[in-house]
């Protein structure tokens, strides 16, 4: 799904992963992914999505590809030799790419989280905070970890225009992480008064259905093809 930078142009991407079932059809990760950590399978998806994400965006340029990491996934002892090696494998400049971890994975031992995120970031890739403000936040904790990236949580940004109490949220992050010298993306923007409000209050990136769908890869060519995404 594209991430759309302040001037309307897909600056970044978010790789996402669906479980395709032939009965039950599309399944949320948020349904299969804690089975998989439950089940000790996570290592093992979170290998796949990287090969994929790797294997069909190692011919993008300019343009950064987002990787969710879960929790168990990034505290793993095998987890950097893993990214370490696929880096290697697909020739892929590790500047292109940055992961996603959630606030509450991040405040789950902060002492080894802060020393795996400060490996990820010495390869280069980037280091995003997902679902900010719905967790339990420490700021002392935020300025130490290496984080490029805040996004705003899609649960203050649905009712923005009406409800005061998310705007103001929302504003503060925005205004939080501009002081922190981060950027600060806003998931599930869906109208242009949000795109507006978020834009007034200083907010960096935006990514919704206001702009695109999650596309399959092979679809890159054509979102491009389409931005600016101004005046929709």
């Amino acid at each position: 799904q594209p991430q759309i930078d302040g001037r309307g142009h897909v600056s970044a991407m978010e790789a996402l992963v669906r479980w395709n079932h032939p009965e039950k059809g599309l399944i949320s990760p948020s349904i299969f992914v804690p089975l998989c950590e439950e089940s000790g399978l996570i290592l093992d998806l979170g290998d796949y999505i990287f090969r994929r994400v790797f294997a069909e965006t190692q011919s993008w340029v300019n343009t950064r590809v987002s990787i969710n990491v879960s929790s168990l996934q990034l505290r793993s002892p095998m987890f950097m030799g893993s990214l370490t090696q696929l880096v290697a494998e697909f020739r892929v400049d590790p500047a292109r790419y940055e992961i996603e971890i959630t606030e509450t994975a991040a405040m789950n031992e902060p002492a080894l989280v802060q020393e795996l995120l400060t490996e990820v970031h010495r390869m280069g890739v980037g280091i995003a905070l997902d679902d900010f403000g719905t967790g339990y936040s420490s700021l002392a904790y935020l300025k130490r970890f290496p984080v490029g990236k805040l996004k705003i949580d899609r649960s203050f940004v649905n009712d923005l225009e009406t409800d005061p109490d998310d705007w103001a949220i929302a504003s503060t992050i925005v205004s939080m992480g501009r002081s922190l010298r981060m950027t600060v993306l806003a998931e599930g923007v869906e109208t242009a008064e949000q795109l507006a409000q978020l834009r007034k209050m200083g907010c960096n990136m935006a990514q919704g259905y206001y702009f695109s769908r999650p596309i399959l890869a092979a679809g890159m060519a054509e979102i491009l093809r389409l931005q600016p995404f101004v005046n929709r």
